[in-house]
């Protein structure tokens, strides 16, 4: 008689960044994504989100059993938080802080509350190498929230900072975009970086969720270590490239669910 495996299944969780429109501007398809996606990245107001869609977006995931997260940027609603920018790392810490109180107010009015913080865009690259402005967004999370755990690159300054501060890591990997030997993001603006054709999301998404691994650009294997799988809310089809992706996932054996 064969013994049973005692290795325990694969678990991930699955993430994107909602609520990221402005007034009559929306960009992503909120109510799609929250029926797939086990954390929402919520934008709180400085590259995308207002008021009404935070209130809207909080009210949706609570009553979803999505987890809510705070997707702090540089103040770039013109740029989409996606524009290089310096910030003195005291404004940037109040900043942050600002930013994830605003979300607060709108997650306990829904009956929930912030869960982790995750940077966005240009912050979210500057963080990875950036020793400075790194620790500047750990000690506004500490102003706002004291021990919320931070999602973010793994390796990255962002999480050595968090440590330090004694904070919890989230590892995140993202299936839709290409990587570098390193184990970094290839940047927007080289060509290639954004992987559209859905076929290849789907076997990198099970590739880092099972195997821990990805092929980077030079066509090498990179080692992977996340807890969380990111889902770009803002590219077409979004939700139904989400839904492929966990269905693959559940197939494959992988357990679906939050780290918070």
């Amino acid at each position: 008689m064969s013994e049973r495996s005692t290795v325990p299944p694969p678990v991930i969780d699955l993430n994107a960044d909602l609520g990221e429109g402005f007034g009559r501007w929306h960009l992503t398809d909120d109510e799609a994504l929250l029926s797939v996606v086990t954390s929402a990245n919520v934008a709180c107001g400085f590259h995308a989100g207002d008021p009404a869609t935070m209130r809207r977006v909080c009210e949706l995931a609570a009553e979803r059993g999505v987890v809510i997260g705070a997707q702090v940027s540089y103040r770039d609603l013109a740029g989409f938080g996606r524009r290089a920018m310096d910030v003195p790392p005291d404004e940037l810490a109040a900043e942050i802080a600002y930013q994830i109180g605003a979300l607060e107010v709108f997650a306990r009015a829904a009956g929930a509350r912030v869960g982790y913080v995750k940077p966005h865009g240009a912050l979210y690259n500057r963080c990875v190498h950036d020793a400075e402005q790194a620790r500047a967004v750990i000690d506004g999370i500490r102003t706002a929230g004291g021990g919320l755990p931070v999602l973010g690159l793994p390796g990255s300054r962002l999480h050595e900072a968090a440590r330090e501060a004694r904070l919890p890591v989230v590892g995140e990997a993202f299936a839709d975009r290409a990587y570098t030997a390193e184990g970094t993001l290839v940047p927007r603006r080289e060509p290639g970086a954004v992987i559209h054709d859905p076929d290849e999301v789907v076997k990198r998404a099970l590739g880092m969720a099972r195997d821990h691994t990805v092929t980077a650009r030079d066509g090498r294997r990179v080692g992977i270590t996340a807890r969380s799988l990111c889902l770009h809310g803002d590219t077409p089809g979004a939700a139904d490239l989400a839904r492929r992706v966990r269905s693959e996932l559940t197939a494959a054996g992988v357990h679906v669910r939050s780290f918070v």
